[in-house]
């Protein structure tokens, strides 16, 4: 299935799979007055708004490109992660305020109903299976949107956990587990969110890549046999795509034809690279004194743990 239809086709299932949680969890609140499960009821809720949301912003970054974005939609999804972002620190705060109000009025209304129970424990299995389709969606298809849904689903299996702990407290005695155990994870809820930000930021103020793609992206342009070095190589987030541009140095007696080719290959050569967009490649001569000593490109090569056997030749070998 291509990168357009999975992405559709796991906002629509996590979309599906809220509306009938918060409907679930909202019947048995009204019937039991539990906070920790009217929680998990707004947890839901919320859950189902954003996942509209997020559902809307996937189909725009789905988009073939256009006149107006002539390399696609993609760079939208940073900003649907941090819309998700948003609703998960709403529903940390929300979690965390009403176990704090609950503890400090000494009101806690809890429940023993073994339906309660059944529904959240159903709501944890639910989550978890939904985190790890959407962890292993996000990997498959390089989706920001994606992994911030993972997460946000790693942290609905929590609350519903720390509900169900709080409905099995009340059932043995003790009805502050069930703001206690609301509050505790309202915390790691709003943790997440933070983690949320702070991966797609990169995204969005054209941070580098990690290491070792750039060490991936300099070893394929020295791959090339009439590339003697290279330098001044910057590779940044463009959304969630990266642009490269490099110098490469060749020696001056190549023809403008060979030039060409050269230039071709490497660029080929890297953007064959996952996640790797456009790459611009500048050639130096040695006879114009333009090559140079670069610190930076040194250390990435001798830091280097990849074997050279398993990078294709920039010129096609």
């Amino acid at each position: 299935m291509s990168r357009a239809g999975a992405v559709r086709r796991i906002g629509l299932l996590i979309l599906a799979a809220n509306v009938v949680l918060a409907a679930a969890k909202g019947w048995v609140w009204l019937d039991t007055g539990s906070l920790a499960v009217g929680s998990e009821a707004a947890n839901s809720l919320v859950d189902a708004v954003y996942a509209t949301v997020v559902l809307a912003g996937l189909y725009l970054t789905t988009q073939p490109p256009d006149s107006e974005h002539p390399h696609g939609h993609e760079r939208i999804e940073p900003f649907v992660a941090l819309a998700i972002a948003l609703g998960i620190f709403l529903t940390g705060g929300t979690v965390l305020w009403q176990s704090v109000t609950a503890v400090l009025a000494g009101s806690v209304a809890a429940t023993e109903s073994p339906v309660a129970i059944a529904v959240l424990a159903g709501a944890a299995l639910v989550k978890a299976g939904l985190y790890r389709y959407s962890l292993s969606a996000s990997r498959t298809h390089d989706s920001p949107a994606l992994a911030a849904t993972a997460l946000d689903n790693r942290n609905d299996v929590l609350t519903a956990g720390a509900a169900l702990v709080g409905v099995v407290g009340a059932r043995l005695g003790f009805p502050l587990l069930d703001p206690l155990a609301a509050a505790l994870v309202s915390v790691g809820i709003l943790y997440t969110g933070v983690d949320v930000v702070r991966d797609n930021v990169p995204y969005l103020v054209g941070g580098a890549p990690s290491e070792a793609l750039q060490r991936r992206i300099l070893r394929r342009a020295l791959a090339h046999p009439d590339v003697e070095g290279a330098h001044d190589v910057i590779a940044h987030y463009v959304g969630p795509e990266i642009d490269v541009s490099l110098h490469i140095e060749v020696e001056g007696d190549r023809t403008l034809r060979e030039a060409h080719d050269i230039e071709s290959a490497v660029v080929e050569s890297i953007r064959a690279l996952d996640d790797v967009d456009d790459v611009f490649v500048h050639i130096d001569p040695k006879e114009l004194g333009e090559w140079k000593r670069d610190p930076e490109t040194d250390r990435l090569v001798r830091r280097s743990e990849e074997p050279m056997d398993d990078e294709p030749n920039a010129d096609g070998g």
